[in-house]
């Protein structure tokens, strides 16, 4: 029979063979990337892929995932639906509102997002966070992976709008998507400064690790909005 260890609250290591992260599968029999279906004592896991997902790289980088069943979650940049088909997992009695600027990307989550009730997905641009004010309630958590180039700005804008106070900010910074050119520490430094100093909502930055081996040139951060 397979090992399971819990990690975090709705997150999983099975170890079967080898070592998985996983999440309990909130709509049973169904995968959603290829990923595979494991069975212990009657209850189906999900394994999730760090290589395809961020939020899955930072819970093996030792990150601390401030969720649990029935989290707030403003998701920014969900693609088609990978990492946000976990988190909506993680959080069963919850919400993820899930903003994605691509038609193409959206139109795969939707099939997604119409098999679990906690899945509410967007079709706008992360930066105008305006554009989505009259669906978004207040979060706990926003969780970002955007490729523009104002990352820290975009998380600002819309952690002002949406993000409780003492709320969480979650955060892949992709160094190519803001300078091809410039060194990733010193774009992660800048980023993280400006994260701290630079706009309205100020954070408490918590934790910062590079997400290699998993995903080059990215930076984790976890961010607390200061009170």
């Amino acid at each position: 029979m397979p090992d399971i260890r819990l990690l975090s609250e709705g997150i999983f290591e099975i170890t079967k063979g080898k070592r998985q992260l996983a999440t309990l599968n909130l709509d049973p029999g169904k995968v959603v990337y290829g990923e595979k279906l494991i069975s212990v004592e009657g209850v189906e896991y999900r394994t999730w892929d760090p290589r395809r997902s961020k939020l899955g790289a930072m819970v093996l980088k030792k990150f601390n995932i401030p969720l649990s069943k029935d989290s707030k979650v403003l998701y920014l940049g969900a693609a088609s639906g990978t990492t946000v088909s976990h988190v909506s997992d993680i959080i069963p009695e919850g919400a993820v509102y899930a903003v994605e600027f691509a038609p193409r990307s959206m139109r795969d989550f939707i099939g997604l997002a119409s098999r679990r009730k906690n899945i509410f997905p967007i079709l706008s641009d992360a930066g105008k966070p305006g554009s989505y004010a009259h669906i978004v309630e207040p979060v706990d958590l926003i969780f970002q992976d955007v490729a523009q180039p104002n990352q820290a700005e975009i998380a600002a804008r819309n952690a002002a709008r949406f993000l409780n106070k003492g709320g969480y900010l979650l955060f892949s910074i992709k160094a190519r998507s803001i300078d091809t050119a410039a060194s990733p520490k010193e774009i992660f430094k800048g980023e993280v400064k400006k994260l701290e100093q630079a706009f309205e909502s100020r954070f408490e930055i918590l934790a910062a690790r590079d997400l290699m081996p998993y995903h080059e040139d990215h930076l984790g951060v976890l961010a607390k909005l200061k009170e």
